[in-house]
């Protein structure tokens, strides 16, 4: 059974899911001894702006003659309403605004299918005496920045030296020779990039080549380039495209 509550000498009943709202607690069903809490009924803008009327339009009956209600408050607590609401439909429109952004990248990423790109990785192959193209990425400008590459003995054969370099992606040309200028044989190498990167000693991240084969929707619903290398990223993480 519903009861009413009466509030203030003119007699005015409140529902108990508006005092439950008013005050944060949930009400129980008499019949069936399950309670139910009113804050999740009450999610949306809408519904927070209704049951703040109800509440707005209850005070109002029942204010102390000799004490009226603020109007200033009254004012402040319309516009906080108000921007919950705003709040409310500007989610509603950028979640919308995502999903379009998210569907109209998928044919552009198409367009990199046969695409030679560099992306975090840190091998590169060296045949017939040439090497595929390497890269660096940094996120703050840097200086004594070196290349180091390493065989699969886990031995330095080769440094590059890249001095100072600006914040953002870095081709790197490598010539597969080693210290004397002897070429070096084919086959798999990897590579680090050191250097002072934002006043200390630090790292970079290394960037590999690979060619792009396919375009698959990822589990967020974004684009993700499938790679010659067997791997899958995603548009953000392209360094360049050669």
């Amino acid at each position: 059974m519903t009861t009413q509550t009466t509030i203030g000498g003119s007699g005015t009943t409140v529902s108990p899911t508006l005092l439950d709202t008013m005050n944060g607690t949930s009400s129980t069903n008499s019949t069936t001894g399950t309670s139910s809490s009113s804050s999740s009924s009450a999610t949306s803008g809408a519904s927070l702006q209704n049951t703040f009327l109800q509440l707005l339009i209850a005070q109002m009956q029942n204010q102390d003659p000799t004490n009226p209600m603020d109007s200033s408050q009254m004012t402040s607590q319309l516009a906080q309403i108000n921007t919950v609401t705003g709040i409310s439909q500007l989610n509603t429109s950028l979640t919308s605004l995502a999903t379009q952004l998210s569907a109209g990248q998928q044919p552009q990423a198409a367009l990199l299918i046969g695409s030679t790109v560099l992306t975090p990785g840190n091998t590169v192959a060296v045949a017939s005496g040439k090497a595929a193209p390497i890269g660096v990425q940094l996120a703050n400008d840097a200086t004594n920045l070196q290349v180091n590459v390493t065989n699969s003995a886990g031995k330095i054969v080769s440094t590059i030296n890249l001095g100072s370099q600006k914040a953002g992606s870095v081709p790197v040309t490598w010539t597969p020779t080693d210290s004397s200028g002897n070429p070096l044989p084919d086959g798999t190498y990897t590579f680090t990039a050191t250097g002072t990167i934002n006043g200390k000693a630090g790292t970079a991240t290394t960037l590999s080549a690979a060619t792009v084969q396919s375009v698959v929707t990822q589990a967020d619903g974004t684009p993700g380039l499938q790679l010659s290398n067997g791997t899958t990223v995603g548009l953000t993480q392209i360094g360049a495209i050669l």
